[in-house]
């Protein structure tokens, strides 16, 4: 029997639950010769690990710190990847390495699923902090139909790189000094907020940020984050990075094997592998 290959890329790379997700796909759609395996390899070392694959090679996850490197190496990309400046997927073609950035499903998934997200089009988000993931969730909120972001951050100097992606997704930003916003009205008319920075940062805010209608906290370890307590204590929803997980592997799977993602084995994969500490809805 062929074997065919994919894993995931990234530095540390040993605590991705990836392979959980991957695994589960492939045995739940009959392909007992694929396997899915963590390879440690930093953003320098990248092109070069990736230039070096054989045929076998169906498709690569890419993690920290490697998302630039897997945008800047691909020779062509979807045009959310070119939106967040990143690319968690790499996918073999004819022309070359393709990259997506599944990232942005993740984050779509995560807030209708878990979060409950039900806003209109034209509405306002909120993201705390404007690393990464910050990137992906505006081009995610561009993709709900919302329209316009306020980016909290500790040094607006570092917002670059949120801001520049809310521009290609064309979503109008606007970048907030931490220690100047007062969190209540931050969120008074807001449709969904996102939360990328430590569960310490926030404690001191958690209830007034719980007041958005829509959240996801992308920590999900230690759980229950001061987030997630706050939202509980008003009988809200809230959605988590295990939620963002489960949701880019769907789309990773159906690039890599070319079926549509086993959703339902993968989630229950997952909650196990996890142990069933959260509910995981699928969206």
């Amino acid at each position: 029997m062929a074997r065919t290959r994919a894993a995931v890329l990234g530095k540390p790379v040993a605590h991705s639950l990836s392979p959980v997700l991957h695994e589960a796909a492939y045995r739940a759609l009959g392909l007992p010769g694929w396997s899915y395996e963590r390879i440690e390899v930093d953003a320098a070392g990248l092109p070069g690990f990736v230039s070096g694959l054989g045929p076998e090679w169906a498709g690569l996850s890419v993690t920290m710190p490697g998302k630039r490197a897997a945008l800047e190496f691909a020779a062509r990309a979807s045009p959310r990847a070119v939106a967040a400046g990143a690319a968690n997927t790499l996918v073999p073609r004819d022309s070359g390495w393709f990259a997506d950035c599944t990232d942005v499903d993740g984050v779509v998934g995560a807030l209708c699923g878990a979060g409950g997200f039900a806003a209109g089009a034209g509405s306002t988000g909120v993201v705390l902090g404007a690393g990464g993931t910050a990137a992906a969730a505006v081009v995610a909120f561009a993709e709900l139909g919302v329209t316009r972001v306020r980016l909290v951050v500790r040094d607006p100097a570092r917002a670059g790189e949120a801001v520049a992606a809310a521009e290609r997704a064309g979503v109008g930003a606007e970048v907030l000094t931490w220690s100047e916003v007062d969190f209540g009205k931050l969120v008074a008319d807001v449709s969904v907020l996102v939360n990328t920075v430590p569960p310490a940062a926030v404690v001191d805010v958690a209830a007034e940020l719980a007041a958005a209608p829509c959240l996801l906290d992308v920590i999900y370890h230690p759980w229950p984050t001061p987030l997630a307590e706050a939202a509980a204590a008003r009988g809200g929803r809230i959605a988590t990075g295990l939620d963002m997980l489960l949701h880019q592997a769907f789309g990773q799977v159906e690039h890599f094997t070319g079926h549509p993602a086993p959703r339902a084995e993968m989630r229950a994969a997952l909650r196990e592998a996890t142990g069933s500490v959260l509910p995981l809805p699928i969206a």
